[in-house]
């Protein structure tokens, strides 16, 4: 796979409580956008692979969910994790 279980566990440590923390929204959302970003570059050079273009549609509303979920328990998280990676509300 592209990432490694340690560049995982480091991810779920800066965005979860602790590096084994993998059901926290944030490291979800953190690592659904690493996903994502992998994929688009994928499509960048391989336009025509729709299989690949279904899948990133699929995973955007994945986080989508995922975030308006944040929304509703608690803003300040949801806010803070839009901050740190950048992503348009």
């Amino acid at each position: 796979m592209y990432l490694s279980k340690e560049a995982k566990q480091e991810m779920f440590a800066k965005h979860g409580k602790d590096k084994n923390d993998t059901g926290s929204a944030e490291g979800q959302i953190a690592l659904f956008t690493q996903r994502i970003e992998h994929l688009t570059a994928h499509l960048k050079n391989n336009r025509k692979d729709y299989n690949t273009e279904r899948s990133l549609v699929m995973l955007v509303g994945k986080r989508r969910s995922l975030l308006d979920y944040l929304t509703k328990k608690d803003v300040l998280r949801y806010r803070a994790i839009v901050k740190e990676l950048g992503l348009r509300k």
